[in-house]
């Protein structure tokens, strides 16, 4: 999917499906970040392949390794999978040192770069299953009238709670919350025993939902609006529960992401994406929880929507076979396995009612989809979000509209 899914270990926006976190995209003359043993696109003359994914976690990158394994055994061609610690900055410093992997996941966000300096392959529109993917996901992957590549998945954002520090706190089913104040009361009350109610990211992949749920966001109708009034009700919100300590930023709970916040029980609510149930399964599996919509706020629901794409090395001399790899990972028989073992939901319309059936306990992400917003995906965005989340960190401290202010100036500099 998107996700935002975390890097390594320690998970960001970057993401199975996760929206990955992206870096700048400047390739700077580094060493490669790609391990040049592996085959890069320039030697890709050997008939193998090399992939670099971003992932969220130990599932994830043991569903991608074997999917991989199995097309190498039906194709013949080797193709190896290698986890990048650092997504962006590897894949920038791969294409820097001209041995960049010939498939790796892609941020819509980091498209726009790359497409204009060359680098990435415009295969999309030669995909065999190209008509299946969501008209909303391919515009995400589309420059200047063009379907560079193919979206690996998507995810949405909801709210997961422990569903046993609920019921010891005396909430049911009737208590989860549908609007801000009730956000707010039901995480005072979760607050205890050196617990946080509710943690999330220092990110906009996750602050922004609020901007979202208050009416704001960062780009509307093509125009930068990050210094909205909306979006300092948003803020002012965050950082009013940031200071009363019912709500946390995963980091100041000693966390790498939400999802590890709620399987140490260091927070008894998140906000995250569908990929934190393989990572649940597979690292907490005796934690229980339920999976409800974000709570509506002054503009209505709100939530963020994730996508990657599977990008390909414009110089890969096996785009033929890559293109082929693509088509198997992103089939509706792939797809629904890659969400039974780390949560994403398929890219791919064949397979909504398999995936609706399969998991109906996570509804909740499937209908953030009919009214979440997409992070921007201009050129130049990348390094905007990379700014504001670094302002992000201070909010509980610092003055929303200043940082708002510095957002929205960043991004006029990008948007047309």
């Amino acid at each position: 999917m998107t996700r935002h899914i975390p890097t390594g270990r320690t998970r960001t926006w970057l993401g199975a499906g996760a929206l990955l976190a992206t870096g700048a995209l400047t390739l700077t003359a580094c060493g490669s970040g790609f391990d040049d043993d592996a085959g890069g696109g320039d030697a890709g003359g050997d008939g193998s392949l090399s992939i670099l994914i971003g992932s969220s976690g130990d599932a994830e990158t043991a569903a991608v390794t074997d999917a991989v394994a199995a097309w190498s055994e039906q194709s013949g061609v080797e193709a190896d999978v290698q986890t990048a610690n650092d997504l962006p900055q590897q894949l920038s410093q791969g294409f820097a040192a001209g041995s960049p992997p010939d498939l790796f996941y892609l941020a819509p966000e980091a498209l726009a770069g790359y497409a204009a300096n060359g680098s990435i392959a415009p295969y999309g529109d030669d995909l065999a299953n190209k008509d299946d993917f969501y008209p909303s996901l391919v515009d995400n992957f589309t420059v200047d009238g063009t379907f560079f590549c193919a979206p690996k998945d998507f995810s949405t954002l909801a709210l997961i709670i422990n569903a046993d520090l609920w019921t010891a706190a005396g909430l049911t089913d009737a208590d989860i919350p549908t609007t801000w104040d009730q956000l707010a009361s039901v995480a005072q009350r979760l607050t205890a025993d050196g617990r946080v109610g509710l943690a999330f990211g220092a990110e906009y992949q996750r602050v922004g939902a609020f901007m979202a749920q208050a009416g704001g966001g960062l780009v509307t109708d093509g125009a930068a609006t990050a210094d909205s009034p909306e979006n300092l009700e948003a803020l002012t919100y965050v950082k009013t529960h940031l200071n009363d300590g019912s709500f946390a930023f995963a980091s100041d709970v000693g966390a790498g992401w939400g999802g590890e916040a709620l399987g140490t029980q260091k927070a008894a609510m998140v906000i995250e994406g569908n990929w934190i149930t393989g990572a649940m399964s597979a690292d907490y599996p005796d934690v229980n929880y339920t999976v409800a919509e974000l709570p509506a706020g002054p503009g209505g629901k709100g939530t963020l929507q994730f996508t990657n794409c599977w990008g390909m090395a414009a110089d890969g001399g096996n785009q033929e076979q890559a293109r082929s790899l693509v088509e198997y990972l992103t089939s509706t028989d792939q797809q629904l396995a890659f969400s039974e073992a780390f949560g994403p939901m398929p890219s791919i319309q064949s397979a909504a009612d398999a995936w609706t059936a399969a998991n109906p306990d996570l509804g909740a992400f499937l209908a953030g989809a009919e009214y979440a917003q997409f992070p921007p995906n201009m050129a130049g965005a990348a390094e905007v979000i990379t700014d504001f989340n670094a302002q992000l960190e201070s909010l509980k401290t610092g003055d929303p509209q200043a940082l708002l202010s510095t957002a929205q100036s960043n991004l006029e500099a990008v948007v047309e």
